[in-house]
């Protein structure tokens, strides 16, 4: 494995032009190709190649067209979760959906983060953190949720915010950056 590689799996900072990192961008972009492009394939085609291009995927999952992510391999969605159109998963660090997810349309889900620094920022230093969010939340469309975030099971995102921190389980969250306004009924 390369150097860069191995560094990122770790969680450490790597510069993402490895020889390996380079050709699981090759198998991404292929893959998502045929899913984006599949629009008459049968689903359990359209669900093949979703489960060769994410590290798990569970029953029932819908994921509407366009879908983009960097690699796929460290995506895993649960049962019953639903992507609307434009979703993109950011996926240099583990990126975990739980089941009975709603995803609105144009969500974005990060885990790289660049170097504060100026000359390593240049030099395209780069490492990841994971994201998880937890079962049977809602993420209204545009919601941005930023490296290293968890969203706890039940919560609610609301449309356009952006998650730079944590949410507990069973809340409300709107705004930039999104903020608890109340706790939701169990």
């Amino acid at each position: 494995m390369g150097v860069n590689k191995d560094r990122m799996l770790a969680g450490e900072w790597y510069l993402p032009d490895d020889e390996e990192l380079a050709a699981d961008t090759e198998r991404r972009f292929a893959l998502c190709a045929a899913y984006n492009a599949g629009g008459g394939a049968a689903p359990a085609d359209r669900e093949g190649i979703l489960s060769e291009l994410f590290g798990s995927l569970g029953r029932r999952v819908r994921i509407r067209p366009p879908f983009q992510c960097d690699f796929g391999y460290h995506i895993s969605v649960g049962d019953r979760t639903f992507v609307n159109f434009n979703a993109v998963f950011l996926d240099a660090a583990p990126i975990t959906v739980g089941s009975d997810v709603q995803i609105g349309p144009g969500v974005q889900l990060l885990t790289p983060t660049h170097e504060l620094d100026t000359e390593r920022r240049r030099a395209g230093w780069e490492r990841a953190e994971p994201v998880t969010v937890g079962d049977n939340v809602w993420l209204g469309a545009g919601v941005i949720v930023c490296p290293g975030v968890t969203i706890g099971e039940n919560t609610v995102v609301g449309a356009g915010s952006v998650v730079t921190r944590d949410l507990p389980a069973g809340v409300l969250a709107v705004g930039n950056p999104a903020r608890v306004i109340r706790r939701l009924e169990p």
